[in-house]
């Protein structure tokens, strides 16, 4: 029984992959019949810039539609509360991935944006086979990955089944009870201009959760817009955490995207994934909840 017990945890190693992918990696991947690659650029001109030029096969995903459930009030949830399960099946499937599917997610933004929301979504429903291109379509470029302005159809696949979300997220009682506690860390990824409450450009107050500290998730990369090594996100990560428990770790953002990045960063240094907290500023600020602005 012990010996079987081994084996499952040496296959369950060799069978997990990072987190990450590099450019030269997908090219040598290219093509493959299990792969879907997937533009998930968010902002005004991210579909047309996607029509303009996209890695060749990848089918454009829309953040708001199709990874989100956005509400009229974003204090019930946030910007970009998660979608049920139901609709989320349907995105998938509509996609044309499949349990068997190895997923290529990308961004305009190094994939700091809405790529890693659908990585940190895929994960959380059981899907294995699933990286960000680090670097984007820049670094594709580089090693002369195929680049079209086709308009790419999905194939068909049979419905991919849910049981449900399996990484862990926080609430707004759960942020609110724990955020200045001594055995929990609450970290706010977004810029520090936005956290010191110098300026906010989105939502409507200007500030931070108390007790939270901030490590911009643009510290998870160089100055060429790739990730740190592991081993320099692992030293990073354990001098912030110290000795609070992943379970007590909370990530946030301002609508629970980007946060997703750091998330990202931490599973690839080899930290057990913590919660995100997926309504964060966007629907703190909007609460009444306590809150550090500029002007305390």
């Amino acid at each position: 029984m012990v010996y079987l017990a081994f084996c499952k945890v040496i296959l369950a190693s060799i069978l997990m992959i990072s987190p990450i992918i590099q450019a030269a990696d997908l090219l040598n991947l290219y093509p493959s019949e299990n792969l879907i690659i997937l533009d998930v650029s968010n902002g005004k001109n991210a579909k047309s810039n996607y029509e303009k030029q996209h890695l060749d096969d990848a089918v454009f995903v829309d953040l708001n539609t199709d990874l989100a459930d956005i509400k009229d009030d974003f204090a019930l949830g946030g910007r970009h509360p998660l979608p049920d399960l139901i609709a989320f099946s349907k995105t998938l499937s509509n996609l044309g991935i499949s349990k068997s599917s190895h997923v290529i997610l990308y961004d305009e933004s190094n994939g700091s944006n809405a790529a890693a929301r659908f990585w940190w979504m895929l994960k959380s429903v059981g899907h294995e086979k699933v990286q960000l291109l680090n670097g984007g379509i820049k670094e594709a470029e580089k090693v002369n990955f195929p680049i079209n302005d086709k308009v790419e159809i999905p194939k068909k696949v049979e419905p991919y089944i849910i049981t449900g979300w399996k990484l862990k997220t926080a609430s707004i009682s759960e942020v609110e009870k724990v955020s200045e506690s001594d055995d929990h860390i609450v970290i706010d990824v977004r810029d520090a201009a936005r956290y010191n409450g110098e300026t906010e450009p989105i939502d409507l107050v200007a500030g931070h959760i108390p007790g939270a500290i901030n490590i911009p998730f643009t510290e998870n990369l160089d100055d060429e817009g790739l990730f740190l090594s592991q081993e320099k996100l692992k030293a990073k990560y354990e001098k912030a955490l110290g000795a609070i428990k992943p379970e007590n770790v909370i990530v946030h953002c301002g609508s629970g995207v980007t946060a997703c990045h750091t998330l990202l960063a931490l599973d690839y240094a080899g930290f057990e994934i913590p919660k995100l907290y997926v309504g964060s500023w966007s629907e703190w600020s909007r609460n009444g909840k306590k809150m550090i602005t500029k002007d305390v």
